[in-house]
Order: structure tokens, then C-alpha cells, then sequence
């Protein structure tokens, strides 16, 4: 007797209504943050090319530090080792979110977006080796092109679909939480200067004593904010990037609220999802975009221009984005789909997978990071610099045309199930069910 096939879980389904307002809660931060970020860029760029470009650099290059903390850096440092931390701590959150309650918590659900995000931080890792071994280039910045940049991504989904799918935007969501932690990994392991012991010891003490005051519910913003900014200059003076700090707090607060067992006060919220909650519109309003402003702004003129396309590592970079995201997410997804138990969404085709995965070539915040990372030569920094901003322009205008042509699709479909031909007030595509059910 045959035993019965095993059901295959459905991946991205109907969320609970909790995990829906925490979803769209996100989505709609996201793509506010994704249009500031959009509107900072553009401001980096006119900047960095008018008449009043010594004043940009004079501004990114001037220093100020807390020298108790032994900081002394420049106004560009401060913002992407600084401020940025604020956003790497949002995403430890929900990170440890996705892990705890949300879409990673079982393997079976984990499997397709885990997989989805790994072979689209590969593939265009080996393109990018590859084009920079063929032309006699640097391998350095092999991690640049690893990278999408979650708010750019969903700000463009959000401005050009009225008709896709919500499962659409969760399945980016959910990637791009599996990719976010990829780049925190090689961050911390691959760009890391001369490690100061002492420091990353005094780090890491701070850090089991945030995760102690977790333990015992200790609540207060005076407890955490100050231990917190020790924690990252720690960090920052160990030779690690601080930006890690941020994801290590991330990862510890607790995202389950205390339900109010031994005596204790039950919590509406936990303070993960607290904490998030307030830091948010900082991070998308303030801290990502003044990142971008001191980061995104490169000299355009025809020979750097030409130069992305004739140098190995800029052309490596504008390829991993553009070619290496698509590959590796769409045939990431596919080899999940078709050797594990989980499965795509039943309101998503291929096509709309595929839309997704030019989409995600849109590499910005943490690809400009690792490219300043990866290449300490001013001269190849601004190279790497215009790479992303071409690649992920290339990607954004794909992405457009063919999300676009989804939408339609999905448009069309809405139109023809709600279209009532013989005005009886039934959609004709429930003509065959008298309750008007589906």
C-alpha cells in the first residue's frame, strides 16, 4: 500500500491579521523611506556635479568627534558608520521577527526565500569575479553587486502597481530580509581593518549585558540608548564595521511581548516591534538618506561614464546586478520550488517572480557601503560608486517596463471578474454560484 504524498506547504499564503499590519506597516515606512532615499540621491548627484561641488566635498570631509568615545571622523563616516547603524538595527529586528513569528520560523516556509536570496547573492558574486578576471581587474569588490536595496525596490513596486498581487510585495520583503542578512555576514567576516581584541572584547560584554536586561524585562530607554552607543564605538574601535553593533542589538531585543507570567506586567507590545516602531521613520526619513546624500555623489562626465563599461570592475558590478540578480533569484526560486515542499503562491506566476528578480538589482545603500568597503582607493571608490548607481538604474527601468506589464495583466483580469454584462448585479464570473462566492 503506496503511503500518501506528504502535502507541500503553500509559501507566502493568507497571513494571520497581525502579521498582515505588521507587513503593510512595513511596506508603507519602506516606500516613503525608498522616496526620500530616491529625492537624496538625486540632490548627492546635482550636487556632486554643479559649481558648488568643493562645498559638498568640503562638507563630506569635515571631521568632528567625541573624544571621549577615542572618535574622530568625517561627516560621510559618521553617516555610514553612524547613522546607518540605526538602520542595520531595524533590520536585526526584523530579522529576528522574520525568525521568531514570521515567514523563517519553519524550515518548509523558509526554503524558497532563503534559497531565492543565497543564488542571487551568488551568481552575481561569480559574474562579477568572472568579467573582473577576464579584463585583468581587481576581485576586491566581489560583494558589491550581493546586495538589494529593499527600500529603493518596494518604492518603485509601490509607485508602478495597482493591481499586483500583496503576496508580490511579501515575497520581496521576506527575500530581501534573507539578503539583508547575508550582507551583514560579509560585512562583519570579509571587511573587517586591523581587529583591536580588547575593544571587541569590551563589545561583546556589552552585549551580554543588553541581552541580560532582556532577559529580566528590564525596561527604560536609559538603560539601553547609552549602553547601546558604547556597544557601537567599541565595535567601531575593534576594527569591526559598526554597522554590525546595530544588527547584534537587533537580533537580542526580544520580539515576543512578555505575556505576563510570574507576576510580571503583560506588554501590549513586544520591545522589538517597540522599538522598531519608533526608530523607523528615523531610519527611512533621516539616517538612509543622509547616507545616500554623502555617499551617492559621484562625478558624472562622459569618460566616467564610459568607464563603467570599459574598466572589469565597474562593468562587473553593473552586470551582477543587472544580470546576476535575475538568474540567480528566478532559478533560485525555481530549484525551491520544484525540490522542496514549499511552493509559490498560488496568485503569483513566473513572471511575476522573474519581474521580481530584475527588480532586485536595484542595489543602493548597502552596495555603495560595501563599495567604499571593498575599495579604500578614492579613485576606484567612485568608480564602484557609479557602477551601482548605472546598474541599479538599468535594473529600475527593466523592472518598470515589465512590472508594469503585469499590472496591466492583473488589471484586466480585475476588470473582466467584476464586469456585470447583464446588469443583475452578479459578476458574470459568479454566474454559476447563486451565493456569488468564488
Amino acid at each position: 500500500m503506496c503511503a500518501a504524498p506528504r502535502e507541500r506547504l503553500p509559501f507566502l499564503g493568507l497571513l494571520p491579521w497581525g502579521e498582515r499590519r505588521v507587513v503593510a506597516q512595513a511596506l508603507r515606512t519602506e516606500t516613503v523611506g525608498g522616496l526620500v532615499l530616491l529625492a537624496a540621491a538625486i540632490v548627492s548627484l546635482i550636487w556632486a556635479n554643479s559649481p558648488w561641488a568643493p562645498a559638498y566635498e568640503s562638507v563630506r570631509e569635515a571631521h568632528f568627534g567625541i573624544p571621549a568615545l577615542g572618535l574622530d571622523l568625517s561627516v560621510g563616516h559618521w553617516a555610514s558608520d553612524g547613522l546607518l547603524t540605526v538602520f542595520f538595527l531595524v533590520a536585526g529586528i526584523e530579522l529576528k521577527r522574520e525568525l521568531v513569528v514570521g515567514e523563517l520560523r519553519t524550515p518548509a516556509t523558509a526554503a524558497l526565500p532563503v534559497i531565492a536570496a543565497a543564488c542571487g547573492m551568488l551568481v552575481p558574486a561569480v559574474l562579477y569575479v568572472a568579467v573582473a578576471s577576464a579584463g585583468g581587474g581587481s576581485r576586491n569588490g566581489w560583494a558589491v553587486p550581493m546586495a538589494t536595496d529593499i527600500a529603493f525596490a518596494l518604492a518603485v513596486l509601490a509607485v508602478l502597481s495597482t493591481h499586483l498581487p500583496s503576496a508580490l510585495r511579501a515575497f520581496l520583503l521576506t527575500l530581501a530580509v534573507v539578503d539583508d542578512l547575508g550582507a551583514i555576514l560579509i560585512i562583519a567576516v570579509f571587511f573587517t581593518s586591523d581587529l583591536n581584541l580588547y575593544a571587541l572584547a569590551g563589545a561583546f560584554a556589552g552585549l551580554v549585558l543588553f541581552y541580560v536586561l532582556q532577559r529580566l524585562r528590564v525596561r527604560g530607554w536609559w538603560w539601553y540608548v547609552p549602553l547601546g552607543v558604547v556597544i557601537w564605538a567599541l565595535m567601531y574601535n575593534g576594527g569591526v564595521h559598526a554597522t554590525v553593533a546595530g544588527v547584534a542589538m537587533g537580533l537580542i531585543l526580544r520580539t515576543r511581548p512578555d505575556e505576563g507570567r510570574r507576576g510580571r506586567k503583560p506588554e501590549k507590545h513586544s520591545p522589538g516591534d517597540h522599538t522598531a516602531h519608533l526608530l523607523r521613520p528615523f531610519s527611512a526619513g533621516i539616517a538612509v538618506p543622509l547616507f545616500a546624500l554623502f555617499a551617492a555623489g559621484v562625478s558624472v562626465s562622459a569618460p566616467s561614464l564610459q568607464g563603467v563599461f570599459t574598466r572589469p570592475e565597474p562593468l562587473g558590478i553593473v552586470i551582477g546586478l543587472v544580470v546576476g540578480k535575475i538568474v540567480g533569484i528566478f532559478a533560485g526560486t525555481y530549484l525551491a520550488a520544484r525540490f522542496t515542499r514549499a511552493r509559490l503562491n498560488p496568485d503569483l506566476a513566473w513572471a511575476d517572480v522573474f519581474a521580481l528578480a530584475v527588480l532586485a538589482g536595484i542595489g543602493f545603500t548597502v552596495a555603495l557601503l560595501i563599495g567604499e568597503l571593498a575599495f579604500p582607493d578614492p579613485a576606484q571608490a567612485e568608480q564602484a560608486k557609479a557602477a551601482v548607481l548605472v546598474g541599479s538604474l538599468i535594473a529600475a527601468a527593466i523592472a518598470a517596463v515589465l512590472i508594469k506589464r503585469r499590472d496591466r495583466i492583473y488589471r484586466r483580469l480585475s476588470e473582466e471578474e467584476n464586469r456585470d454584462a447583464d446588469g443583475d448585479g452578479i459578476p458574470d464570473v459568479y454566474q454559476h454560484d447563486p451565493s456569488g462566492a468564488s
